[in-house]
């Protein structure tokens, strides 16, 4: 069954460009115009992902997200027209998964979402693989984060972000190692990007008592830490 995209923009335009893209890549599309349309529509189809404008009328892109993130990990991949970096970090520390900035090449949008969707589908023919650092556990067949048997909400970037430094947990890995980990070698994406995953990861760790979780070498990466309640 073909991945169902949900696509937010109140420029007609854009839906049209950007929803002939995801057709012909073989996708199902729904659209939505305004934020209150796009929560509406997020709650009755259950799409697989949402493609975010963040200059949306009635609530905006990140008034949405901040709302989609209370009760679902969809994945989002924000829209934006502004110059203003802050609006993107912002987007990400929401719990956006990615975005792109336009003007912006349907190609490559296609390509991100694929990524994006590649990276946040459950392994159903593979068994089960469970990782433990300390008392931190990640299940990536269930998409299940624990630290103490106290579940930490993930979403798919930060459990896939999160389960590349758990599978060599002594091993620095640089922000450029952590990019081709997470979107592959032919996509750009700015290291601000995995700093605000990263960001996001630490203070979620550090809400259930994990205040180690993630640990930087200076000038070098990142590692994970010893991850031990109390």
């Amino acid at each position: 069954m073909a991945a169902r995209i949900l696509v937010v923009d109140d420029d007609p335009d854009i839906l049209e460009m950007t929803g002939f893209a995801v057709q012909k890549a073989g996708y199902e599309t729904l659209f939505a115009s305004d934020g209150l349309d796009a929560l509406d529509t997020n709650q009755q189809e259950r799409p697989d992902l949402i493609v975010l404008d963040i200059g949306l009328p009635e609530k905006d892109g990140l008034e949405v997200c901040r709302e989609i993130r209370k009760f679902s990990d969809v994945p989002i991949l924000f829209l934006t027209a502004r110059d203003d970096e802050i609006d993107r970090i912002v987007g990400l520390e929401l719990g956006a998964d990615d975005y792109l900035t336009k003007p912006f090449s349907p190609r490559e949008l296609v390509a991100r979402i694929k990524v994006i969707l590649k990276r946040s589908a459950p392994a159903m023919a593979q068994p089960a693989l469970v990782v433990t650092q300390g008392d931190l556990q990640l299940d990536a067949e269930r998409h299940r984060c624990a630290f103490a048997t106290t579940p930490v909400p993930l979403t798919g970037s930060e459990f896939r972000l999160l389960a590349t430094l758990m599978a060599r947990p002594d091993h620095v890995m640089s922000r450029a190692q952590l990019v081709d980990a997470l979107y592959g070698y032919n996509i750009h994406v700015s290291d601000r990007t995995i700093d605000s995953h990263i960001r996001n990861i630490r203070a979620k760790l550090t809400q259930v008592g994990c205040a180690d979780g993630i640990v930087t070498v200076h000038g070098v990466g990142l590692r994970m830490g010893t991850c031990r309640l109390g």
